[in-house]
């Protein structure tokens, strides 16, 4: 008995936590931490690690703590614009200049709408 209620217990602990991958615009070594900075301040976040190759922030988040979407925002508000949401102009344009990126044109009629963050 005890060992199926333990069970359960694990079973249910590992279901909170899943593996995401975001797609993240940036360029170096700055932009690498201040991306994961950014994810790690959001509740929930176990692990964050950004490729600069592949543009992509790999994280284990709680899912009852915070959502992708909480990550997402914490990054386009330190300057770095997700696949939906984008950072707001005056953050993109304070980044060092290593880290200013190529932004992509929000207006393709097959894209998928962006979110903008506004300054706080």
């Amino acid at each position: 008995m005890f060992t199926l209620l333990l069970l359960g217990f694990m079973v249910n602990a590992q279901s909170k936590n899943a593996v995401h991958d975001v797609h993240v615009k940036g360029n170096c070594g700055l932009c690498k931490e201040r991306i994961e900075k950014a994810a790690y301040k959001v509740k929930g976040v176990k692990s964050a690690e950004w490729d600069s190759t592949g543009q992509n922030l790999h994280i284990i988040l709680n899912e009852t703590k915070s959502s992708v979407d909480d990550v997402k925002k914490s990054v386009a508000g330190v300057g770095h614009d997700t696949d939906t949401i984008k950072a707001d102009d005056e953050v993109y344009k304070n980044l060092h200049s290593c880290c200013v990126y190529d932004r992509e044109d929000d207006t393709q009629e097959d894209a998928e709408p962006i979110i903008h963050i506004p300054l706080h």
